[in-house]
């Protein structure tokens, strides 16, 4: 998978995750704009979850894939929150080797950016 653009990124990202908790029985909401902290509601067994979905093509020099944890907006770009600012269940991750990671908020304690280490092998997920 080779994102050429930041948008072409995000909806990669939003297209996996939509078709990988479609095919595992949940039901997928999608927000109506974009003001909230989520990109995703997912539903199974009448629990409501949400999700923000990120994906990452950035590697750092230790092969390690990168994500950033910012939301970025507005005229000049700038963050105005990170994913500890919001009120989310999970984080969903799409790497650009395909790889999938389902990370729930209360295991993430980084602010900026989040490494794809080993520590985070057992939210990987398989489609």
């Amino acid at each position: 998978m080779n994102f050429t653009t930041n948008k072409e990124k995000r909806n990669s990202g939003l297209g996996i995750a939509i078709a990988y908790f479609s095919v595992n029985g949940y039901t997928v909401s999608i927000p109506l704009n974009d003001t909230q902290d989520y990109d995703l509601v997912i539903e199974k067994s009448g629990k409501l979850e949400s999700l923000q979905v990120k994906a990452t093509g950035c590697k750092r020099k230790n092969g390690n894939y990168q994500v950033s944890l910012r939301s970025c907006g507005g005229t000049k770009g700038r963050a105005y929150k990170t994913l500890l600012d919001t009120n989310v269940d999970y984080l969903f991750i799409l790497n650009q080797n395909k790889e999938i990671y389902l990370i729930p908020k209360s295991e993430i304690r980084n602010r900026n950016t989040l490494n794809l280490c080993k520590k985070y092998e057992q939210y990987r997920i398989f489609f």
